[in-house]
């Protein structure tokens, strides 16, 4: 036994001097950055071809003007795609976010409208959306409450609560400053909105990689229960990862409040459907532990970038539903369901003997 376990420590060691050596120095800065942070090559492929598709199919898919529309469209989803990654890697799920973006607006319009300071009405908002979201937080943490159900139940809470502070069909945002800074002004030629889901994405993505909290995270979505025993602390990690999810939720609102210059809490119906759908296009498993922001927000692109060409193309919104509802199916055959394993092995199986029987 002793000389087993002698052995087995002695294995490590050429790898180690391997690693150390000059060559591998430069892929340990900044290539090994970007190696970690870019998402998978098929995404973008699946981008790509959809891009030249909309070239092909419609003569206004490549103008400025509908860029600019797919793109602001998409920002809003792009935040809270980032907050629903975190969520779904742990092995959750968020369905209040929705409403959260619609809260959002209604109390943020309803603060200007009170006449309060631009900074203080959005420090505001962004801290009633905080405590939606930690509120999310405890019911999972505390009272054990599966995550489907206890923000199913917030949403329901939340959308009420919207509804009840409204008290009129909508409130109209007037606050040039607000909608500046979260709808029509740049920062270093991109437009705010654009700006925000990236600065939101790119420091996801090195939370993600870089970060004690992120690589707990992983941990917890593929073993809670190790992770438990490991030492990590799940319970105060998860509260903070649907706190997070609300604070971009309401980041979203503010977003979508400058787009539209109105609070309704009718504006966020469907978001954290299409939130999740693009998190699961993007490649993450449902069932946790698997992903990145990056590939989440591609995904969203993907999605918007699709229904755009649909638009443009004339198909009615009906079909619309019906084909987002297969690209989802797809993703979440091949990302959580093994289905590029199941393919691959099927083509192994079949075309494989063939070429053995072929050669022999």
């Amino acid at each position: 036994m002793t000389g087993k376990t002698m052995s087995n420590k002695t294995l490590p060691e050429p790898a180690t001097s391997t690693g150390s050596s000059p060559a591998a120095q430069p892929r340990s800065t900044w290539g090994g950055v970007a190696k970690r942070l870019l998402p998978k090559s098929y995404l973008l492929l699946v981008l790509v071809v959809i891009i030249v598709i909309g070239y092909y199919v419609s003569a206004d898919f490549l103008t400025l003007r509908n860029a600019e529309n797919v793109i602001a469209a998409a920002s809003i989803v792009a935040v809270l795609a980032v907050g629903q990654f975190f969520v779904i890697l742990t092995g959750g799920i968020d369905l209040s976010v929705g409403s959260i973006l619609a809260m959002s607006t209604v109390i943020v319009a309803l603060t200007l409208q009170a006449g309060m300071p631009t900074g203080i009405s959005v420090a505001f908002t962004l801290f009633c959306c905080g405590v939606a979201g930690l509120i999310n937080g405890l019911l999972v943490v505390w009272l054990r409450i599966p995550p489907f159900i206890a923000t199913l139940a917030m949403m329901s809470a939340v959308k009420g609560f919207s509804y009840i502070i409204q008290s009129t069909s909508l409130i109209q945002i007037t606050d040039q400053t607000f909608i500046d800074l979260f709808a029509r002004g740049t920062s270093l030629g991109l437009q705010n909105p654009v700006m925000i889901f990236l600065v939101v994405m790119i420091l996801a993505a090195l939370v993600a990689k870089f970060t004690t909290f992120g690589r707990s995270l992983y941990a917890i979505g593929g073993n809670p229960e190790a992770a438990r025993l490991s030492g990590l602390p799940v319970a105060r990690n998860l509260i903070i990862t649907y706190t997070m999810s609300g604070l971009l939720a309401g980041l979203a609102g503010l977003i979508a409040a400058a787009q539209l210059r109105q609070g309704s809490s009718l504006i966020g119906v469907g978001y954290e459907l299409d939130a999740i759908a693009a998190v699961v296009v993007g490649g993450a498993s449902l069932m946790g532990g698997k992903g990145d922001p990056i590939s989440a927000v591609i995904g969203v692109f993907v999605l918007a970038t699709i229904i755009n060409v649909m638009n443009l193309v004339g198909i009615s919104s009906e079909p619309q539903l019906v084909i987002k509802g297969a690209v989802i199916v797809i993703a979440v055959f091949l990302s959580s369901a093994g289905g590029v394993q199941r393919i691959s092995g099927f083509f192994r199986s079949h075309f494989g003997r063939r070429t053995a029987r072929a050669a022999s």
